[in-house]
């Protein structure tokens, strides 16, 4: 017997006129989205006399770059934040993830203090502890010192990074802990050789946001830091803005130059961060 026959719409099916709208607004939506950056790199590209006209290519030239490099501190700067921000990723990883499995596995006294403490240093904005952070480090002599910046760095992204890791430690068998138990392990034993190659997910997206928050910091680097020599990238742009003027055009081009480690980072991490930050949400 042929089976009945429908005329039902399928469920789920767009009609043309959605499908128009649909992509229309994801062309507008990737045109806003990437038009700030185009419009940076054309402007690292143009001599200074057209840095701010509306002409995408205006005698395109590499000046702003040569200038840059050669006539201004850049390279000091571009190495002292990469020896914050990779000092910061390294450590706040570390960190991180023993915080969170300490957390996700053992029960201990103050347990539930600690949880709270590291949610509550996320509601302080930067402008509160900029002055408290400042004298502490005063006291300690770590102001204009690159161990300063790490220090203060981890307090940003070691609490929030804490909470995401125990989330998905949360999601991983307790029976791994338990085999590696039977088979002599000591706890950081199991955490080092059977729990953290299975948190690749959770540790790119710890080393992703700790590299990111200490890479692109500008309130603390502008405080803690001055002289061209100790300057980290933020700081060191601000020496493009006075008040007579800016010199867009190498600024333009730091900007593009800064924006190439933050995108090898991400490239390397990319497969990883939606697994990440899906699992550390599920029971964080």
């Amino acid at each position: 017997m042929a089976p009945a026959t429908t005329n039902a719409p399928l469920r789920g099916r767009r009609s043309p006129l959605a499908s128009v709208g649909l992509h229309a607004t994801l062309v507008v939506a990737s045109v806003i989205a990437v038009f700030p950056v185009l419009w940076v790199l054309l402007t690292s590209l143009k001599p200074p006399a057209y840095a701010t006209s509306t002409d995408f290519f205006k005698d395109t030239t590499l000046t702003n770059y040569t200038n840059l490099l050669s006539d201004t501190p850049f390279l000091t700067w571009f190495a002292n934040s990469l020896l914050v921000a990779g000092l910061t990723t390294v450590i706040g990883v570390f960190v991180a993830a023993t915080t969170g499995y300490a957390v996700s596995r053992f029960r201990f006294p103050g347990k539930r203090g600690l949880m709270w403490t590291l949610l509550i240093t996320q509601m302080f904005p930067v402008a509160v502890l900029i002055v408290p952070i400042y004298n502490i480090m005063s006291s300690m002599g770590l102001l204009n010192q690159p161990v300063g910046l790490v220090i203060t760095y981890l307090t940003i992204a070691v609490p929030f990074c804490a909470w995401m890791m125990k989330g998905f430690f949360d999601t991983i068998p307790r029976e791994i802990d338990e085999s590696g138990q039977v088979d002599g392990l000591t706890p950081f034993g199991t955490f080092w050789r059977l729990i953290l190659p299975l948190a690749k997910p959770g540790i790119a997206v710890t080393a992703f946001y700790s590299f990111v928050t200490a890479w692109g910091e500008v309130a603390y680097a502008s405080a803690f830091m001055v002289g061209d020599e100790n300057l980290t990238l933020a700081g060191g742009l601000q020496k493009f803005v006075n008040q007579y003027g800016a010199q867009w055009g190498p600024m333009a081009a730091a900007s593009v130059l800064i924006a190439v480690p933050a995108a090898l980072v991400f490239l390397f991490a990319q497969r990883h961060l939606v697994t990440g930050v899906s699992a550390g949400a599920v029971k964080g």
